[in-house]
């Protein structure tokens, strides 16, 4: 109800919820993304407060919450947690508290201490940067903070019965808009009661009865991450290449097809076998080389050597698999499973080239599509805008690892706008403006990687790189360690396109606020810790407006779903408005694989991402297909982890 406990939800699961207690209204998300923590966010809208601004009729409120269970449940020990509330931004609902939580069952017992919103007065609001005062200032924070309790009673697994104490002192939280409004004096009771009940294993509904006068009520509903909501089928493709007539190798490079390859080779040079296919279909290339072993039968020489299956990407070699066909027969004998197999098989990103030549099936022309939901929050014209429509693209190959692309943005469904004026060096402070437009020109570049060696790729754009700049792009990155690391170099310069000409180009001519060319250049580490599903990244150098730095990046795989948040340090002092000064970029996102909804398996994922668009600190071009995204998993230590995730 109103105090925490020190309970998280499942690892690599989500919870979404609402919830409303006069005045105040919850929409709410959770996720855990590693074992023990809970990282959430929220939107508190306060009711018949206003807001102060035009547009928007109810104060609302944003915040993000983090909680760290640093002592699970044990037999004698109770759980411990740590928790952080609103340390950044508006901070009008914050506090820092430590929890402890014991089941004797029936009962759930939990007893907290903590500052802020639960403590003996309000904390600092308005802040550029992080506090969490009960590290800066242990002694304030100890002398600031109050307990709470709780007690759950739960008779059943679907039912549960709770009370709690809410030290909340709701008339002295000067900095709550709703204090003047609804608490000039205390509430009647500190105590609240509560019933929870779960019809299902990933639902709860709420009812209680808080402060001594208020009925609150509340519905959330709980997920696995990266679980398909719609079962994906696959077809059994065993043995389906050795039905038909004609040759045996005509008959492979047929199936493949059909089973979503394309620039198919199938061939042997020097007693060696070679089959070489690009991915077009499968999200994980150890599921595409499954696939392919599958459709082997029927094709097998009688003696052989080697064979050796290749993946490529637009012409690319991204991986090798050499083994025997030996070990081949004895996969489909049963003798081994695809484990087995492919422990006894070498599999390699270290491939720079292949004998074959020419291929069947080589695609030339690609085209895709894909919903997309953009939203812009707090703005003073309303708080809640957004757009919602669909990507498209569309590609020609004319050469290996040449791409000439075209993608166009249209989104029949657009409120977007903004009443602040673009900041002193508007690199993104005027990106409203250019996504306001229902149907836009997105990207029309050409596009060229290479691979220079085994292990070192290059990279090259030119064209309208992004809906805001165009120019050139250029990049060069390589796996070390395994892959343990991907380190590179990339940079760019670039100059802003027109809002009203998708062709043209603007100068200082035409905004005097407008440079003639924007350069980036940075370092690019990344550092994979695929035993957690774990990538930590740095981009170091020198961002769109001039500012120099670091970006940080942290993100989490699970079930091919990236979770991933960014901060950022630059030297803001090359602005001269102090909206941008002193701040760090910052932000949230998740990519989701299109797989979890089609019930078919897909490369394809949708990518929504939570930052502010009125800054222009730490900024980047929106990069096509980055280097670092281009070797993506294709690394030794990446590809050991996924053959253990599907082939235990």
């Amino acid at each position: 109800m109103d105090v925490p406990s020190a309970r998280v939800i499942r690892e690599n699961s989500y919870r979404l919820g609402f919830s409303q207690i006069n005045p105040y209204r919850y929409f709410y998300g959770a996720i855990s993304p590693l074992k023990g923590l809970e990282a959430g966010g929220r939107i508190t809208e306060l009711l018949d407060v206003p807001s102060g601004l035009e547009n928007q009729r109810n104060f609302k409120d944003k915040a993000v919450d983090l909680k760290y269970q640093f002592v699970r449940e044990g037999k004698y020990l109770p759980a411990l947690a740590v928790g952080i509330m609103d340390p950044h931004g508006t901070r009008v609902y914050p506090s820092q508290y430590i929890v402890a939580s014991r089941q004797l069952y029936p009962f759930d017992f939990t007893l907290g201490f903590g500052n802020g919103r639960f403590g003996k007065k309000p904390l600092i609001d308005q802040t550029e940067k992080i506090k969490i005062e009960m590290i800066t200032d242990t002694k304030s924070w100890v002398k600031d903070s109050q307990f709470f309790w709780g007690i759950q009673f739960a008779p059943t697994e679907k039912l549960a019965l709770m009370v709690e104490y809410s030290p909340i002192k709701y008339d002295e939280q000067t900095t709550d808009p709703a204090q003047k409004e609804f608490f000039e004096d205390p509430p009647p009771s500190k105590y609240n009661f509560g019933l929870r009940y779960k019809p299902t294993k990933w639902s709860e509904l709420d009812l209680s009865y808080q402060r001594g006068n208020t009925v609150g009520a509340g519905i959330s509903l709980a997920f696995d991450i990266g679980v398909p909501l719609i079962p994906i089928y696959d077809p059994v493709l065993k043995g389906r290449s050795s039905a038909g007539e004609g040759p045996a190798q005509d008959r492979v490079i047929g199936a493949l097809s059909r089973a979503g390859f394309s620039d198919i080779q199938f061939y042997s040079v020097n007693g060696e076998w070679w089959l070489e296919a690009q991915n077009d279909k499968y999200f994980y290339d150890m599921k595409a080389i499954k696939t392919i072993l599958d459709l082997l039968p029927g094709s097998m020489p009688e003696t052989g050597g080697n064979l050796h299956i290749v993946l490529k990407k637009n012409g690319i070699t991204l991986l090798e698999v050499t083994t025997t066909w030996e070990d081949v027969s004895a996969l489909y004998a049963e003798e081994l499973t695809m484990g087995e197999f492919l422990y006894l098989s070498k599999i390699t990103p270290e491939i720079s080239g292949t004998p074959g030549n020419s291929s069947w099936y080589r695609k030339t022309v690609g085209y895709g599509i894909k919903p997309s939901l953009e939203t812009f929050l707090n703005d003073p014209s309303g708080f809640f805008k957004y757009r919602l429509g669909v990507t498209a693209w569309a590609g020609y190959y004319p050469w290996k690892g040449a791409t000439v692309l075209a993608g166009v943005e249209g989104y029949p469904l657009n409120n977007i706008s903004t009443s602040n004026e673009p900041l002193s060096i508007p690199v993104r402070s005027d990106i409203a403006l250019y996504k306001r437009e229902k149907l836009a020109l997105g990207r029309l570049l050409f596009d060229q990687v290479h691979k220079m060696t085994p292990n070192i790729y290059g990279k090259m754009s030119a064209g309208l790189l992004e809906i805001e700049y165009a120019g050139i792009d250029g990049a060069v990155a390589a796996p070390v360690l395994d892959g343990r690391f991907l380190l590179g170099i990339s940079g760019s310069a670039v100059k802003k396109r027109d809002i009203d000409d998708p062709f043209a180009l603007l100068s200082s001519t035409d905004d005097e606020r407008v440079k003639d060319l924007y350069t980036t250049a940075f370092l690019n580490v990344r550092l994979n810790i695929h035993e957690m599903g774990l990538a930590l990244d740095a981009k170091a150098g020198r961002f769109l407006a001039g500012d120099e730095g670091v970006r940080f990046t942290i993100s989490k795989t699970i079930n091919g779903v990236i979770i991933h948040a960014w901060y950022t340090f630059t030297d803001t002092s090359v602005f001269d408005d102090t909206i941008n000064r002193n701040y760090n970029d910052k932000g949230i996102g998740i990519s989701i694989p299109l797989r979890l909804f089609k019930g078919a398996d897909s490369k394809t994922s949708y990518n929504y991402l939570l930052s502010p668009w009125t800054r222009d600190t730490g900024q980047d071009i929106d990069h096509f297909n980055t280097l670092f995204d281009f070797i993506g998993r294709n690394t030794t230590n990446v590809l050991d982890k996924d053959k253990q995730m599907m082939f235990k």
